[in-house]
């Protein structure tokens, strides 16, 4: 029963505790923030405290009987509870940094709210086990991305939210005819007893297409990755929220769940998913390359790395599928870090264009420290973490298709020059922004943790490997 409740308060404290934020707003901006923070914070305590149970081989289930095989499913089990756990650690310490970046801003209240909303969302798609809920809380995602995309409300601001908005709808819908699909053979939404109906059998490649073109475009995967770079011009906490801890992994974990826990894909599929991830990998990483607006670089690199996240999933085997779950928790923090800290250099230098940037080191040391230690994790230097999850992803995909790993690896040396360029123009050189400074202390704060963990991640490997161990093998049966 405490599981159950636990289960149930991770979803539904955030999604419908965001309600409340605007009334509280009313009232005291003080109290509206204090209710932001424990609620980002309930579904992170929540899902920490589920971890023994699905640790333990115990899977946590909910379930309410509703009509046409809709059934509200929730379960908990190691997938789930590590997935849950990276996206609202990362949440808070995103929510954490706002206090300082978004404080002069106006619609404060929305801002909470949709943050809030946006992240109980995603712990319903997390936990969800009904294909119809895991297409609603997909849904609500986007609307609350959607509302945060836009909010500086500027006209052409608000164009690229509707870009970004209508792109992973269209996806979505394409997804639901899907499911429907799946209904039309199975009689069912319920995950379990879709598996236990179709048994070995592999799913016809036309519900596939349609699937992966709803988990392709959220997680903005060429062709449909151009929304991503534009939804920089949100604010930096905004962007670090879609790339790095829950929009861009949505995708993912969705793949994770359907074509490797639950069905089976035809084996064709098994080369298409990763040569279009290669594709995508190299094009954004060129992409990164040459262009000058900070955040623009940082989100190409995004979809470069989600990249690395499906070729692990898609190439199978328990390395790669353990690579590829490392890769979000890893990419997670690192990337997120770098988001942070480019939100600090646009508040201190008021501009984006890092042409115009130089010699920030001198006068923001611990953002420079802190973006130094984030971009060696996205690059895979060892220790950090990013160097774990890169490697197993590589050497699972070597022991299946030794031309798609070697375009990785190419990828993976682009990555290294496009963060190194980064880093150089930013804060090496003469200075060139003479008016620049530190951000806040609670902001610094913020990339500071994010800096470390992708450094402590990395040393003691032993525990999220420990972690992602027993999510593969459930995954996978055994």
């Amino acid at each position: 029963m405490l599981n159950s409740n636990l289960l149930l308060c991770a979803v539904f404290v955030p999604t419908i505790g965001a309600f409340a934020i605007p009334f509280i707003g009313r009232f005291s901006g003080i109290a509206r923030n204090a209710a932001a923070f424990i609620l980002v914070f309930v579904p992170l305590a929540a899902s920490a405290l589920l971890a023994p149970a699905v640790l333990s081989g115990r899977p946590v289930t909910l379930s309410y009987t509703l009509p046409l095989g809709c059934d509200f499913t929730l379960t908990a089990d190691a997938l789930a509870v590590f997935m849950a756990i990276v996206s609202s650690f990362i949440s808070f310490v995103i929510v954490l940094y706002s206090f300082g970046y978004i404080r002069k801003y106006s619609h404060l209240s929305e801002y909470y709210t949709m943050v809030v909303f946006f992240i109980g969302s995603m712990m319903g798609l997390v936990y969800s086990a009904n294909l119809i809920f895991i297409y609603l809380f997909w849904e609500m995602t986007a609307i609350a991305s959607w509302r945060l995309i836009g909010f500086f409300r500027e006209k052409t601001f608000v164009l690229k939210a509707d870009k970004a908005f209508l792109i992973t709808v269209f996806g979505a819908l394409l997804m639901l005819l899907g499911f429907i699909l799946i209904y039309t053979e199975t009689g069912s939404f319920d995950l379990s007893i879709i598996k236990s109906r179709l048994g070995p059998g592999a799913l016809s490649n036309t519900v596939v297409l349609l699937i992966l073109f709803g988990i392709l475009s959220k997680s903005a995967t060429l062709p449909f990755h151009t929304w991503l770079p534009d939804a920089g011009v949100a604010p930096s906490p905004v962007t670090a929220l879609l790339h790095a801890a829950v929009l861009v992994k949505i995708g993912v974990y969705v793949y994770a769940r359907l074509f490797v826990a639950t069905f089976s894909i035809g084996a064709i599929w098994h080369t298409v998913v990763p040569a279009l991830a290669a594709i995508s990998a190299l094009v954004s990483a060129g992409a990164a390359l040459v262009e000058t607006d900070i955040k623009r670089i940082i989100a190409y690199s995004t979809v470069s790395q989600i990249a690395f996240i499906f070729l692990g999933l898609a190439v199978g085997g328990e390395i790669g599928l353990a690579g590829a779950l490392l890769y979000i928790l890893m990419h997670g923090l690192a990337k997120g870090g770098l988001f942070l800290c480019a939100g600090i250099v646009e508040h201190g230098t008021h501009t984006k264009d890092i042409t115009k940037m130089g010699g920030l080191f001198g006068v923001m040391p611990m953002t420079a420290v802190s973006f130094l230690f984030c971009a060696f994790s996205v690059m895979g230097v060892p220790p950090f973490g990013g160097f774990f999850s890169k490697y197993m992803v590589i050497s699972g995909a070597l022991s299946n298709n030794t031309w798609i790993a070697m375009t990785f690896l190419v990828g993976a040396f682009l990555t290294i020059l496009y963060l190194f360029r980064l880093f150089n123009m930013v804060f090496m050189g003469e200075e060139g922004t003479q008016s620049a400074r530190e951000g806040s202390r609670i902001m610094v704060f913020s990339v500071a943790i994010l800096g470390a963990l992708s450094l402590v991640a990395g040393i003691c490997i032993q525990y999220p490997a420990s972690f992602v161990e027993t999510a593969v093998k459930q995954m996978l049966g055994f």
